[in-house]
């Protein structure tokens, strides 16, 4: 298939890589980075524009990886009749480039995806198109990239954003302040990678509530008045230690 790129941030890079990987062919890439459009049409062996009207008719597919308040002004000053142009964003609904094209749809990564991250993980694709054809078409080339790929309307891909944000994004901000409380503390945090490995791989293998461990679910509050006393210093962790603690006792108790 011929697609054209729409973007150059780390979703549009990892498509776009994935696409070529796939056989697949990128005609163009079009962004207002010049710099990075410049690099990414240079691996891709395609043409480059930093102009939404410079965009060339020709792509079987318009992938547009923007962020979603980038997306209106897309669709205000971007015509493409007649072909199929889609977003890649979880919280964004279907019709939000109902305007480029009367063939829109979602091609949604459920991924973490970071361009500087190699090898680029494997992710699951959620699909949607406003006509049954493009959802057809969308599928057989979602495949070519990804082993899961199953459809979701506007509110399954946004439930499925919300738990994404806890379990990756919250998960991530967490490990941040485990990263900065072991460098302020002079400890070697390379400790605790066997736990982390440990506590993703176990998920996997059995239903996370039912191997919740912790000072919060015995009930040892001797142990956590002594947890919350070396983080007196630290107010952010002082303060989620206690709202998670309480949480945790109270879904289990």
């Amino acid at each position: 298939m011929k697609v054209t790129i729409i973007g150059s941030g780390n979703v549009a890079t990892v498509m776009g890589s994935t696409i070529v990987q796939a056989g697949h062919s990128v005609l163009q890439v079009a962004a207002r980075n010049g710099a990075a459009a410049a690099e990414l049409a240079a691996q891709w062996g395609c043409d480059y524009t930093t102009q939404w009207e410079a965009i060339g008719p020709s792509a079987d597919l318009y992938i547009v990886s923007l962020s979603d308040r980038a997306l209106p002004e897309l669709n205000a000053g971007l015509r493409l009749p007649g072909r199929l142009v889609v977003h890649t964003a979880g919280a964004a609904p279907l019709s939000a480039l109902a305007s480029v094209s009367e063939r829109y749809g979602v091609l949604y990564p459920l991924q973490s995806l970071r361009k500087e991250v190699r090898p680029f993980p494997e992710f699951p694709l959620l699909i949607d198109a406003a006509r049954p054809e493009d959802l057809m078409l969308l599928d057989g080339f979602a495949r070519t990239l990804a082993r899961q790929v199953q459809r979701a309307d506007d509110a399954l891909r946004l439930k499925l954003h919300v738990a994404a944000i806890f379990a990756n994004n919250f998960t991530n901000y967490l490990y941040t302040l485990s990263a900065d409380f072991c460098r302020r503390e002079g400890i070697d945090g390379t400790l605790l990678l066997p736990l982390i490995r440990e506590t993703a791989e176990r998920v996997e293998r059995y239903d996370p509530r039912t191997v919740q461990t912790g000072p919060a679910i015995r009930g040892d509050r001797a142990t956590m008045e002594r947890h919350l006393e070396v983080l007196a210093k630290y107010h952010n962790m002082n303060e989620l230690y206690r709202i998670i603690s309480g949480q945790i006792s109270e879904y289990y108790k």
